[in-house]
């Protein structure tokens, strides 16, 4: 089989590029190694940026998100109880979108189905072949059959433990990584939020987080021990934390119900470059992770695979090859300016393992500062929308 760009991986980063390029007449197949079911079933993030929404505009995969979705114009900070607001709309003129990836990627999944673009589950011991040649080509194995896939270019959209970033060669491949020494312990559950927006929660006890899927369904988070067993963490105790770590206010608002997910997520900063090797280019989670703290993880992959497409599509379309060799830059210099904020955020809100008395009072005079400054706030509030794309 031949097409002109193998896409590995069937997330919202792959799935994304794929329309891209098909609204755009240009072939590609996607070979993801799940199957359908367990792809659209990962609780994932659920804030998109801006450029996120306008993506999905783009390719015609929009109209559930424009109907179901939650415009936000801003969100909270509370420290130890008591909550500001961040007002992103009158600071910077823009708002995010809550909706799930999960439903983004349902999404993406029945547009490639319906326009019959080429999407293969259960594509076992993908391998990359000759990705520094003008041929490069991908094998793979489907209901036991041995399968190659030539083509013009790969997408490494894999995730972080796929096989593309790992065609990279030791000898030119950089890593950058901070694992931090606690994680998010989630529960979702059938209930409405405590607020119309999200907030976010520096306790003395540690990190919280009040989101929302809907109306009627709701995303909590406590900052919680990486080895918390989550058999001791029933669902009263973790209301009851949340009703601690939010303050009052919202604790009041707060409709408590039975979870019906949960789980605890570790949290690191981790970049990899460059972000192309020959003929292969890495996009997503396949090339950086951010902490969950300021909702970066799906908007960065998002933005990656807008370069790569545009790029993709001058090769094709124009015979310029200048976006593929500035595209690994290009799409650094953005992770980089996400991955500096996430990484503030989290050290913003967070309570880190010896935290000595002169750290906490640091960090209680930032926050008290970002409360009265409306330069702190738009810096913020700037980096939460999303920067805009160079």
């Amino acid at each position: 089989m031949k097409t002109s760009v193998a896409i590995i991986g069937a997330g919202p980063a792959g799935l994304l590029l794929s329309q891209l390029l098909h609204v755009e007449g240009i072939d590609a197949v996607v070979l993801e190694r799940k199957n359908r079911d367990y792809v659209e079933s990962r609780i994932r993030a659920g804030v998109l940026e801006q450029v996120t929404a306008d993506l999905l505009d783009r390719v015609g995969v929009s109209e559930r998100m424009h109907a179901e979705g939650l415009p936000h114009d801003g969100f909270s900070l509370a420290v130890d109880g008591e909550t500001f607001r961040i007002d992103m709309h009158r600071l910077t003129g823009k708002r995010v979108m809550v909706y799930g990836q999960t439903e983004v990627t349902k999404d993406l999944i029945d547009a490639s189905i319906e326009r019959g673009c080429k999407l293969v589950f259960e594509a076992e011991d993908v391998a990359l072949h000759d990705v520094d040649s003008g041929s490069p080509s991908v094998t793979y194995v489907k209901d036991g059959v041995a399968q190659t896939l030539e083509c013009d270019f790969i997408a490494g959209c894999d995730g972080y433990y796929g096989p593309s970033r790992a065609s990279i060669p030791l000898d030119l491949l950089k890593t950058y990584e901070r694992v931090y020494p606690f994680g998010w312990l989630g529960i979702l559950a059938d209930v409405p939020p405590c607020d119309h927006e999200l907030i976010y929660s520096n306790h003395e006890r540690g990190f919280a987080l009040a989101s929302m899927r809907s109306p009627t369904r709701s995303r909590y988070y406590i900052q919680a021990p990486l080895d918390a067993d989550l058999n001791e963490w029933t669902d009263d105790k973790i209301w009851d934390e949340l009703a601690i770590r939010l303050g009052p206010q919202a604790a009041a608002n707060m409709t408590r119900g039975p979870s019906i997910e949960k789980s605890i997520a570790p949290l690191r900063s981790f970049v990899a470059e460059p972000m192309r090797h020959g003929r292969m280019f890495l996009a997503g989670d396949a090339a950086h992770i951010v902490p969950p703290t300021g909702a970066k993880g799906l908007n960065l992959a998002a933005s990656d695979v807008k370069y790569l497409a545009d790029a993709l599509i001058a090769h094709y379309k124009q015979g310029s090859g200048a976006g593929l060799e500035g595209y690994s830059q290009k799409a650094l210099s953005r992770v980089w300016k996400a991955e500096r904020f996430s990484w503030w955020f989290t050290g913003l809100t967070h309570r880190f393992p010896n935290m000595d008395p002169i750290e906490r009072k640091l960090q209680v005079a930032e926050l008290d500062y970002l409360r009265g400054s409306e330069v702190g706030q738009t810096m913020i509030a700037e980096n939460y929308v999303g920067l805009a794309l160079t």
